[in-house]
């Protein structure tokens, strides 16, 4: 309690009054407190509609309105269950401020269940937190109705307006199991990260769908177009299928990089293990050259000594050298932003940290909601610029301007 209210004497008269035992008596006469504390202010409300003080007579009878006893309501607060006696008046004007008239709730158990469900708890687990917490008893049904508020929010988060120009933008997506139509299906949550002008990471929305085409990802892209997005200098993306064909029939004019750790995972997955520490020396001296001249003769050597061992690993390399050596073009401090879709790797663990206990969402809602949690809650952090952010802005203008 905050003694500007309450002298430090009048805690020590309540303790030697009261006689304590146990915590659960102080915790029960903090709750026999915070009941009057609160009727008293209701009462102090009463007064304020009444225009007349409850033992104050009045003579008046221009306006035939009175005290009519009070109510029991039953409080659900962070001591617990406390009843409260809420007056009414004659005429069933009186509406309380500080309580809403149908209003259960005083102490935030809202946003309690809102940040465990953010944190991955399932609607169980929540409950018997709440219990253990509150001493309030509630269902998996009414948590779910709670969360079921923010899908609004989410909506209008999507279709909020966005930055004219992002020199950067990160695309990815990761798989997670849903219930559909008495089934069980794959489906996709999509992310688009950007990096703006002023070199602070945003997520620019979130998608739930089970196409991997490229007129999937060119309904994306027209979205964020539609959201005011006119100019993107490069996007980053991983191997799934469409990004590149999408890009270009939405933004021609933008670059496209695609992830060398990505690439790397791809092209090594079927290599011997007895073979791969050799293989990874070799691959190294294409991906880490210092200019593309380089990188495409190390290529030309790593083709010729592995294409017959391994030639899908090889010839996915020449086959996307395209958009695999775009980051040659920069200088080192660009190149390191883009190489890889590292930028976005850190949205991606905190998805799979708050969805690890999901086997199966009941639906596209459910995963949308999580995750929307999940990008608020990360981004809330995202606070400082990309390091070199001037220089990199800078030598980014110049590029842009001199292709233009």
């Amino acid at each position: 309690m905050n003694t500007s209210f309450i002298s430090t004497q009048q805690i020590k008269d309540l303790i030697n009054e009261q006689k304590f035992t146990s915590t659960q008596e102080i915790m029960n006469c903090m709750k026999n407190m915070f009941a009057d504390i609160l009727e008293q202010t209701l009462q102090a409300e009463m007064d304020q509609h009444l225009d007349y003080e409850h033992a104050e007579r009045r003579n008046d009878d221009a306006k035939k309105n009175y005290r009519n006893g009070s109510v029991k309501r039953t409080m659900k607060t962070q001591l617990g269950e406390v009843e409260v006696n809420v007056p009414r008046d004659r005429n069933g004007e009186f509406e309380p401020k500080i309580i809403s008239k149908y209003q259960r709730n005083v102490d935030g158990i809202e946003e309690r269940i809102l940040s465990l469900y953010a944190a991955g708890m399932s609607t169980r687990d929540i409950k018997e937190q709440i219990k253990g917490l509150y001493d309030v008893e509630i269902s998996e049904g009414l948590v779910s109705k709670i969360s079921e508020r923010i899908l609004p929010e989410v909506k209008q988060w999507q279709d909020l307006p966005l930055e004219a120009c992002y020199p950067f933008v990160f695309m990815d997506a990761i798989h997670y199991k849903i219930r559909e139509d008495h089934q069980v299906v794959t489906k996709a949550a999509y992310v688009i990260l950007g990096i703006n002008e002023d070199g602070i990471k945003e997520v620019l929305g979130l998608w739930v769908g089970a196409s991997e085409s490229a007129k999937y990802w060119m309904g994306v892209l027209n979205e964020l177009k539609s959201r005011g997005v006119q100019n993107v200098s490069l996007f980053c993306v991983d191997g799934l299928t469409g990004f590149k064909e999408a890009i270009t029939a939405v933004y021609p004019k933008a670059r496209i990089q695609r992830c060398i750790i990505h690439q790397i995972r791809s092209s090594t997955r079927f290599v011997s293990y007895k073979h791969i520490k050799e293989f990874m020396k070799d691959l190294k001296q294409v991906y880490q050259a210092n200019t593309e001249e380089q990188a495409m003769s190390q290529l030309a050597a790593f083709s010729e000594k592995w294409e017959k061992q391994y030639p899908t690993a090889v010839h996915s390399w020449e086959e996307n050298w395209d958009i695999l050596s775009t980051y040659f073009d920069y200088p080192v401090e660009i190149r390191k932003i883009i190489y890889t879709t590292n930028a976005i790797e850190g949205l991606n663990r905190q998805f799979r940290k708050v969805t690890k206990t999901k086997n199966v969402f009941p639906n596209d809602d459910s995963l949308r909601k999580m995750l929307y949690l999940a990008i608020q809650n990360v981004s809330s952090r995202w606070t400082q610029r990309c390091r070199n952010w001037d220089l990199i802005i800078n030598q980014l203008r110049i590029m842009d301007s001199s292709e233009g």
